[in-house]
């Protein structure tokens, strides 16, 4: 089977649902995909593998992919220098390098190269399933004209400064209109208290008040009523967790 018949057994329509979504996975090593495609299906995603650097290329252009999974020494190729192929392409996916040139000079060189996140190898099956799920759910936001931030039935305007949920505006204050401007660029990773401090009150220190807290609580409480379901979580000791679309049942502070 060619790698168009394989990627393109389905009509275009139902390639465009999210569920499954789709990861590549671009690994001649048997026993590494097979991992990944397991990662990849706990996560409910249908994993497509590849062998190739070129066959990698090629597939990540056929269809919508949320996450690309890439090996760096591959016939054919380094799947670091992929990164720059697929983009000329046009795909939108996120990118996940994995290889076993995991020294700190090699993940730099990665990253900078455009890789959304590099694991090393030999890689821990719950630390890839942990990586891919943040990649997935920043998968999940909708950047449009540089003015409109979506999850699912949450909206930003970025210019006129607003926020939506199911079409209905949430007052927010400036500082909350930051505050969650920031969390929505960092969807799915923990914030820390920190971050925000410096990011959001440019303060580099901490003013020892709870400044941070009583800002995200009246944000999370405002979301919360909206949406009907929690958008911001805690992550017990660490931070706070930007989550619109986290599936209520999956539990969590």
């Amino acid at each position: 089977m060619s790698i168009e018949a394989e990627i393109l057994d389905q009509p275009r329509a139902e390639q465009a649902t999210e569920k499954p979504r789709r990861i590549l996975i671009v690994e001649d090593d048997k026993a590494a995909a097979r991992a990944m495609a397991e990662a990849a299906s706990d996560l409910g995603c249908e994993p497509i593998v590849m062998r190739s650097f070129d066959d990698g290329v090629t597939a990540a252009g056929l269809a919508d992919f949320a996450v690309v999974i890439f090996d760096r020494m591959l016939p054919g190729g380094d799947g670091v220098d992929a990164i720059a192929k697929i983009r000329a392409g046009g795909s939108t996916a996120l990118i996940l390098v994995v290889s076993a040139l995991g020294r700190a000079a090699n993940k730099i060189e990665g990253l900078e190269k455009g890789a959304d996140d590099y694991l090393a190898k030999p890689f821990d099956p719950e630390e890839l399933r942990a990586r891919l799920r943040a990649l997935l759910r920043r998968a999940e936001m909708t950047v449009l004209d540089n003015d409109l931030i979506a999850f699912g039935d949450l909206e930003i305007r970025m210019k006129a400064r607003t926020v939506h949920v199911k079409n209905d505006h949430v007052a927010v204050s400036p500082k909350e209109f930051e505050l969650i401007t920031y969390f929505a660029r960092n969807a799915g990773q923990v914030v820390t208290r920190m971050q925000l401090l410096e990011h959001v009150w440019n303060l580099h220190f901490d003013p020892q008040t709870n400044v941070v807290d009583v800002h995200v609580g009246r944000l999370r409480r405002k979301l919360e009523t909206a949406a009907g379901r929690a958008v911001i979580h805690t992550a017990r000791g660490e931070g706070y967790v930007f989550e619109p679309t986290r599936d209520p049942g999956r539990g969590g502070a």
